[in-house]
């Protein structure tokens, strides 16, 4: 519902979606399920803010650097670091929370004269405290609709 209503807003946004590179981009995840938002600080480094809805919630905090990918018009590869907080629900992990690092390794495709972008990325974490530590199946595939 969400990204039905920014596909329908006036025209103002319209200018950020010609060429191959964008500023800010909102859209969802696809693994766990996420809700994600990029923005770029300048050409190279972004910040991604991505918020999880599964066995509770959980933010992560990315910053990832932009690198061109190729001759290929939008396409980038980045990779970062950061971290997250995650506050589970009682049925898991009896409603406990936990800090945790993360990386990032991943590719980005900006549709060229389109307000979409794609991206695909591994994101390993390591959650301090209980039993978690080490995971290495975060990660997915994200679309999102680009604001500017």
């Amino acid at each position: 519902m969400l990204a039905m209503g920014f596909m329908f807003m006036n025209n103002s946004f319209a200018q950020y979606s010609k060429g191959s590179n964008y500023k800010t981009a909102i859209g969802g995840k696809f693994y766990p399920g996420a809700v994600t938002l990029k923005h770029f600080l300048d050409k190279k480094y972004a910040l991604e803010v991505l918020g999880y809805f599964k066995d509770g919630n959980r933010i992560t905090f990315l910053i990832e650097k932009n690198k061109s990918m190729g001759d290929v018009p939008g396409l980038k590869w980045y990779y970062g670091f950061g971290g997250h907080v995650s506050l589970y629900d009682n049925t898991f992990n009896q409603g406990k929370t936990y800090f945790g690092v993360d990386g990032i390794l991943g590719m980005d495709l900006k549709i060229k004269d389109a307000p979409i972008d794609f991206a695909l990325d591994w994101q390993p974490s390591f959650e301090i405290g209980g039993d978690f530590g080490f995971s290495g199946n975060w990660g997915g595939l994200s679309i999102r609709y680009v604001l500017q």
